[in-house]
């Protein structure tokens, strides 16, 4: 029996990658610093967090060497660990890391360095590393831990991808790889100003094994108005099909940099074990979404994490993040 290891279930350690000067975080490289090391100084407070860094003295001014805290040397091209990081497996009762090719979202970015850097820090890892000659980013996919990924079409399908393959072939592939008997896709939803093309992390995620927390607009004024109830009623009839709850989760108000509407959700959350730690935006929506998540997650710690800054990159929280379980990290 095999499975993508949720990430409500137990962790081992979140792996996070520092801002450096050859970054996208350059124009605000101390701003930058200071919210991963907000994100970083959080998550030592419940499980162990892997750093990896361009400079380790550098990371180490901002962090200290608290105990929880691993330290591994690599440059990358930028910082989105969710997307460019290994995927952990459950196979049987071993856990096996699955190195998926990226390529920059369809080629939007180059990605040579951030590609390769799973085989260059493996050695780390205690548990099998395996490439995969297939394009896959972690923030496309969400598990419930038993037999479901839940992705949406918009970015699993598109051609920008795996060009080789059509729609039947990429399915019988995310079967085979992460061991899930339904692949569910969300055919509408979106965020402005998203650069992946529509990550299910930004719209929709399971918190266990059969509920959903997903993005609802309930502004008429809002162009995700239409889309995004059209998801939600996708949502309502997978919710009919497989026995699933659904619990909605506040738009945030509209946020800009300059004339651009950035993509910021709060579906972007981030587990660990104890707690849920939640990307906040200095807007007033905020307090609305943490309301929810105090609400559903009575067993967690409620973490809230200014992300006005990672925003301004398109990305959040748990975009910068991932989680693995079942293996530790060696230095």
């Amino acid at each position: 029996m095999k499975h993508l290891i949720a990430e409500f279930e137990k962790q081992s350690f979140t792996q996070i990658i520092f801002p450096h000067k050859k970054t996208d975080w350059s124009c605000c490289l101390d701003d930058a610093k200071r919210c991963f090391a907000e994100i970083i100084l959080s998550i030592i407070k419940y499980q162990k967090c892997v750093v990896i860094c361009a400079d380790i003295d550098d990371a180490k001014a901002w962090l200290g060497n608290d105990a929880k805290l691993v330290f591994v040397e690599y440059e990358t091209d930028d910082c989105w660990a969710r997307d460019i990081s290994a995927l952990s497996i459950m196979e049987g009762k071993r856990v096996k890391l699955l190195d998926f090719k990226f390529n920059g979202w369809g080629g939007k970015f180059d990605a040579t360095r951030d590609d390769a850097m799973t085989q260059n820090i493996k050695k780390h890892y205690d548990a099998k590393v395996k490439k995969i000659d297939f394009i896959l980013e972690g923030g496309a996919v969400e598990s419930n831990g038993v037999d479901t990924i839940l992705t949406t079409s918009k970015c699993m399908l598109n051609k920008n991808r795996n060009t080789s393959l059509d729609a039947l072939s990429i399915t019988q592939k995310l079967n085979e790889y992460l061991g899930a008997t339904k692949i569910l896709y969300l055919n509408y939803g979106y965020l402005a100003g998203d650069d992946t093309d529509s990550h299910i992390d930004t719209l929709a995620r399971f918190i266990n094994k059969d509920t959903i927390m997903y993005v609802k607009c309930s502004d008429e004024s809002d162009e995700h108005f239409l889309e995004l109830g059209m998801m939600e009623k996708e949502l309502q009839l997978l919710a009919k099909e497989h026995n699933f709850t659904l619990i909605p989760l506040p738009m945030c108000e509209p946020i800009y940099d300059d004339a651009k509407r950035l993509p910021a959700t709060y579906a972007n959350f981030l587990f660990v074990n104890g707690a849920v730690l939640v990307p906040t935006y200095d807007a007033k929506s905020d307090a609305k979404a943490l309301e929810v998540f105090h609400a559903t997650f009575k067993d967690r710690d409620i973490v809230p994490i200014d992300c006005s800054t990672l925003i301004k990159q398109n990305g959040s929280l748990h975009c910068v993040t991932m989680n693995f379980s079942g293996t530790d990290i060696k230095i």
